[in-house]
C-alpha cells in the first residue's frame, strides 16, 4: 500500500472508513447509543463500553497517525497511564521512571502503585546510563516523557529502548504528538497521550489514548480500560477529538512557529532568568531534539527574576495569554506551575522536579506571534515597573 504523509492521514483513511462508509457522510456520524441491536445474536457492537463506532473511528485514526497496529481510546490522559500500569504491573514489580514527569503521573505512582507493592524509582533519564543502572530483573515498566512537563527535558528514546531488556518501555508523547515524534519507530513499546491536549486542540473535550504495536500488550490494555476500569472515552468526546485531529498537523506547525518566536524573545529579555525550550541552541539537548523530533513543540517554560510575587505580577498583566492549567489548545495559556498544576506536590517534590517559585509554563497557541510577544513584553514591563 502507498505510504501517505501525516497531513493526509489526519484527514482521511485511504483504506476506507471504519464503519464501511454505509452512511456515505463525509463526516463520520456521532453514535451516542449505549446499546446496539443484535439480530440473530450477532452484530459488531453490543454495548458502548465494549465498543462504539465513533470510538473505533478515533482509535483507527490515532493508530494510523502513529503508524501502529493498536490504539485504545480512554477517558483521560490519567486513564491512559492507569490502564498501562494496571495491565502490566503486579506487587513486587519495579517501575523505573524519569524524575521529570507530569505531577499527576507522579501522584499516581506514589499514591496507587507504591501502596499496592510496586517499587518506583526515579532517575535522570536525560542520560540513558542512569536508566540502565536502575533497571533490574524486577523492572516491568520503564517510563519516560519527552519532552517532559514542565521543564522540557528530553529522553534519548532510541538509546533507552536499547537497554530496557524485557521491560515495557512507555513514552508519554503528549507534548510532541505523532506530528513531531513517533516513539514506536524509535523503539518504545507503548505510547500514551492526554488527548485533551494537542490531539483535541480546542480545550473542549477530555480524552486519553494508548497506542502500541504489541498484540499482547494491546489485549491487556483493552481489557483493563474497557472491562476492568470501564474508563473508555465517551462517544461525544471521541467525536470532538477526531474532529480536532484533522487540523493537528497544521496546528502543530503554527504552535511550533509561535513557540520559537516567544522563546527567542524571552531569551533576550533582561528580566528572564532562564528559558526552557528545545528549539533554542543553548538547550542542553538541542541536538537530540533536532535528531529525534520533527519540530520543537508548542510549550515554553521560563523563570522570571524574583519569586512568586513577581511571577504573579506578570500573569496579572497579560491580555492574550489565559491564566489556566492544561495546554495544547488553539488558545495561548500560561500558569504559575508551583501553585497551579504542581500545587499538590510537596515543597521537596517540587524542588526535586526543578519547579522553582519563579517558573511559568506557557503553552503557546496559534494567535499572531507578534501579538503574543507584545503581550509578554507589556506584562513584563508592568510587573517590573
Amino acid at each position: 500500500m502507498k505510504r501517505y504523509d501525516t497531513e493526509t492521514l489526519a484527514v482521511t483513511d485511504p483504506r476506507g472508513r471504519s464503519d464501511g462508509g454505509e452512511s456515505r457522510a463525509v463526516v463520520p456520524p456521532l453514535h451516542l447509543s449505549t446499546a446496539f441491536e443484535m439480530k440473530d445474536s450477532g452484530g459488531d457492537y453490543k454495548y458502548s463500553r465494549m465498543g462504539n463506532p465513533t470510538r473505533d473511528e478515533l482509535e483507527s485514526t490515532l493508530a494510523r497517525l502513529e503508524g501502529a497496529e493498536h490504539s485504545i481510546a480512554v477517558s483521560s490522559g490519567m486513564s491512559a497511564i492507569s490502564t498501562v500500569c494496571l495491565s502490566v504491573l503486579s506487587p513486587g514489580d519495579r517501575v523505573v521512571s524519569s524524575e521529570s514527569i507530569y505531577s499527576g503521573t507522579r501522584r499516581m505512582f506514589e499514591g496507587l502503585l507504591k501502596p499496592m507493592g510496586v517499587d518506583v524509582v526515579y532517575v535522570d533519564a536525560t542520560d540513558p546510563q542512569n536508566v540502565a543502572d536502575a533497571v533490574d530483573g524486577d523492572t516491568k515498566i520503564v517510563w519516560a516523557e519527552s519532552p517532559t512537563n514542565p521543564l522540557l527535558k528530553l529522553c534519548d528514546i532510541r538509546g533507552v529502548a536499547d537497554i530496557v531488556a524485557d521491560a515495557v518501555f512507555v513514552v508519554d508523547n503528549t507534548f510532541s504528538t505523532p506530528c513531531l515524534q513517533k516513539p514506536l519507530e524509535l523503539g518504545a513499546d507503548a505510547v500514551v497521550y492526554s488527548a485533551t491536549k494537542f490531539l483535541n486542540g480546542h480545550n473542549d473535550a477530555l480524552g486519553g489514548a494508548v497506542v502500541t504495536d504489541d498484540d499482547e500488550l494491546a489485549e491487556g490494555f483493552r481489557f483493563v480500560g474497557e472491562a476492568a476500569l470501564g474508563a473508555v472515552a465517551p462517544a461525544f468526546n471521541c467525536y470532538l477529538v477526531r474532529r480536532g485531529l484533522k487540523t493537528l498537523p497544521a496546528r502543530m506547525e503554527r504552535h511550533v512557529e509561535n513557540a520559537e518566536a516567544v522563546a527567542r524573545f524571552l531569551e533576550d529579555h533582561p528580566r528572564i532568568e532562564r528559558v526552557y525550550y528545545p528549539g533554542l541552541e543553548n538547550h542542553p539537548q538541542h541536538d537530540l531534539a533536532t535528531e529525534q523530533m520533527d519540530g520543537y513543540g508548542g510549550v515554553v517554560s521560563f523563570e522570571v527574576e524574583g519569586g512568586v510575587e513577581e511571577a504573579e505580577a506578570v500573569l496579572r498583566g497579560l491580555d492574550i495569554f489565559n491564566v489556566a492549567v492544561s495546554l495544547g489548545g488553539v488558545e495561548s495559556l500560561i500558569e504559575h506551575t508551583a501553585t497551579m498544576s504542581a500545587e499538590r506536590m510537596t515543597d521537596e517534590e517540587r524542588a526535586e522536579a526543578g519547579i522553582s517559585d519563579s517558573l511559568l509554563r506557557a503553552p503557546v497557541g496559534i494567535e499572531n506571534a507578534d501579538d503574543l510577544v507584545d503581550d509578554l513584553r507589556s506584562a513584563l514591563s508592568d510587573a517590573y515597573a
